[in-house]
């Protein structure tokens, strides 16, 4: 789907039909597997990696502090409750902060070497978490805990830094969805898993040493078959190297061609442009909702439903199961409706996004006036809501790059660290309201809340959302001091 420059003139127009009938004719060349998709196919593996080291101690605390009846031949820790809440979110106090900075590295040394950097030194220390907890107590795995948020900051940015280099624009929403299916995937692995690890006779610390541990072997096949962009890529055939150079050159100004890392970053653009602001809106409602779902879910079936969602691994992970395959699901209809040119990017982009919130808006809804008696049908609710969540995949999750190709990492940065402060503080906000665990009119408040912020949330992106190529994408380079004028003239 063509893509237009803001600003461009009809015989801008005219160029961009020529360059999309080449594109086209790249692709009817091209059509099949290539090396970007296992670029993406390695991306899948980098976010499974990733979130099985971020909720892999969300289990393993609870064998870590009662292996009496899981397993007595491991060693056994008397933490609080409270020092558990602290290391489960003690990870996102480092990850918020690295978000920014991140996307800017990313664009300065390549989405290679900072998701590579990232997650290989995340690995160890994972490996690392039983001999800290051993020595150190919980005060270390808890500072542990904050250097892997740090190292895991970068992975989004990275990834999405990536993407832009590798997806022409009309597989773009298919191959991201394809890549971020790793965070349900690795979430999935650990939950079905970890307690099965626990009990077995290698015990709680080898959830740490297997995940840590296939975290290691990722980073060393990263290391030799990763590439951050077509251009470092030696295996790449010269059509596919067209098919996505040409995809990409009709989303770029028409000016002169300036090496990325000379092109200053556009931070005051940023945030007066009503397309960005609104994808802010838009990634924190989801991860609003999003979290508020998985984090006191738990709690209301155990406490309102009489059902512990938590000792069931299967049922724990079955939302997470539901999100992964709808995710699929509706990759393929959007291909679909790509390849037949139904709809414009930008109405695909509100239309997943829609069906990703305004859908699990009005199940929040329901699932409010759930009684105790219809638990099967809270957890088919519950299941509908988090799988429809997986359509925002290609919504506002995809949005970065259609705004900015060369900021696409910076901008993720800014929205995911944005949107995971909202993460922070939904929990916060639940507690405060819901002071009696077993009164559903509190819970029912609680889930009006994220409706309401899913309503309003959509409703701004809808009405403000852009899909194309904004016009600080391609700022002009700064000059510099020492370049003659003739230099100057060539950027």
């Amino acid at each position: 789907m063509k893509l237009l420059c803001c600003g461009g003139s009809n015989g801008s127009m005219d160029m961009d039909s020529k360059n999309s009938k080449k594109t086209d004719e790249a692709e009817g060349q091209h059509s099949g597997l290539g090396v970007r998709h296992f670029q993406v196919f390695l991306l899948f593996f980098a976010l499974t990696v990733a979130y099985a080291l971020r909720v892999n101690l969300s289990v393993a605390v609870v064998a870590m502090t009662d292996a009496a009846s899981v397993n007595p031949s491991f060693p056994e820790y008397q933490w609080s409750e409270k020092v558990k809440s602290l290391l489960l979110s003690s990870f996102f106090w480092g990850y918020v902060i690295t978000q920014v900075p991140a996307g800017q590295l990313a664009r300065k040394f390549g989405g290679k070497v900072m998701i590579l950097s990232g997650l290989s030194i995340c690995s160890v220390l994972n490996v690392l978490t039983p001999l800290c907890a051993s020595l150190g107590g919980w005060q270390l795995v808890c500072a542990l805990r904050v250097v892997e948020g740090l190292c895991q900051g970068v992975v989004f940015p990275s990834t999405h830094t990536i993407l832009s280099q590798w997806a022409p624009p009309k597989e773009r929403a298919t191959l991201g969805t394809c890549a971020y299916a790793g965070n349900q995937f690795g979430t999935i692995l650990m939950l079905a898993t970890s307690g099965v690890i626990a009990a077995s006779p290698i015990g709680w610390p080898s959830i740490f040493y297997i995940s840590g541990g296939l975290g290691c072997v990722w980073s060393v096949v990263y290391f030799f078959f990763g590439a951050g962009s077509p251009a470092e890529c030696k295996s790449i055939s010269a059509e596919e190297r067209k098919l996505i150079e040409m995809g990409q050159a009709s989303e770029v100004s028409s000016a002169a061609e300036v090496p990325k890392e000379q092109l200053p970053t556009p931070w005051l653009s940023f945030f007066t442009s009503p397309a960005f602001l609104v994808l802010i809106v838009a990634h924190s409602t989801h991860n609003w909702g999003f979290w508020t779902l998985l984090t006191e879910i738990p709690s209301y079936m155990k406490n309102v439903l009489g059902k512990d969602i938590k000792s069931n691994a299967l049922l724990s992970s079955l939302p997470y199961v539901c999100m992964f395959c709808m995710s699929f699901v509706f990759s393929a209809i959007s291909a679909q409706l790509n390849n037949r040119n139904c709809v414009s990017t930008v109405t695909s982009r509100k239309l997943f996004n829609s069906i990703g919130l305004w859908i699990p808006m009005i199940t929040l809804v329901c699932l409010g006036y759930v009684g105790a008696d219809q638990s099967e049908l809270a957890v088919v609710l519950l299941c509908f809501t988090v799988g429809m969540n997986g359509a925002t995949y290609l919504g506002y999750n995809m949005n970065h790059i259609d705004l900015s190709p060369n900021f696409a990492g910076i901008l993720m940065g800014i929205t995911n660290g944005v949107a995971n402060i909202m993460s922070i503080i939904a929990p916060l906000i639940v507690g405060f309201i819901v002071t009696d665990e077993h009164d559903p009119e509190q819970w029912r408040i609680v889930f009006f809340i994220a409706s309401g912020i899913y309503l309003v949330g959509n409703t701004l992106y809808v009405i403000f959302g852009k899909a194309n190529v904004q016009p600080w994408n391609d700022p002009p380079p700064k000059p510099r001091r020492n370049s003659t004028p003739q230099v100057e003239s060539q950027h």
